[in-house]
């Protein structure tokens, strides 16, 4: 086998070969037209350029905005609780995650109150609404609040990475303050 021998796996049609004459329509203006700008040489456009009309970014309304400080939490009912676990069986993220009740951990789990719960449940979550806390604690059940999941924004996660200083420690007292004369 040598490289004038090889053969490529897929046909490949020939390029496009314009301004070789008249005789194959590509001739002269090369399928570019007559006059204008995109008849040049070195014409390039954007594709969201509308030709000077206000452009469709521009032309619709705007609303609302995405608040930083937002608190996402995964949400879980009383009444799935009810529903797929047994009396007695502690609830985590990570046991509801596992069951495929919740995708991602978010900012930790939160506990809500729509519908009915009879089975004593012990539940670890970040937050709890007053309506599921009541039906828990009447069912016989308990709640764990754990302390949520710092999801950090762009800036503060870069101030987490960076080291804090070590801290300095005091230095010792000397021996002629605690043999001072009294």
């Amino acid at each position: 086998m040598a490289l004038h021998n090889l053969t490529r796996p897929e046909a490949r049609s020939n390029r496009k070969r314009v301004g070789r004459g008249n005789g194959n329509n590509w001739g002269r203006t090369c399928g570019r037209g007559e006059k204008g700008q995109k008849s040049r040489s070195g014409y390039s456009f954007k594709s969201h350029f509308e030709g000077g009309q206000i452009p469709f970014i521009r032309r619709i309304p705007k609303r609302g905005f995405k608040n930083p400080n937002n608190i996402e939490y995964a949400l879980i009912n009383v009444r799935d609780l009810e529903a797929n676990f047994e009396a007695g069986e502690e609830i985590t993220i990570e046991t509801l995650q596992s069951r495929g009740f919740v995708n991602k951990a978010k900012a930790g789990l939160k506990v809500l109150g729509d519908g009915e719960i009879s089975k004593a449940i012990t539940i670890s979550a970040v937050a709890v609404s007053k309506s599921a806390k009541t039906k828990i604690e009447a069912a016989g059940g308990s709640i764990v609040l754990l302390s949520p999941i710092p999801v950090a924004s762009g800036e503060a996660k870069a101030e987490a990475e960076v080291e804090a200083p070590a801290e300095v420690e005091a230095p010792a007292e000397s021996d002629s303050e605690e043999t001072g004369s009294e």
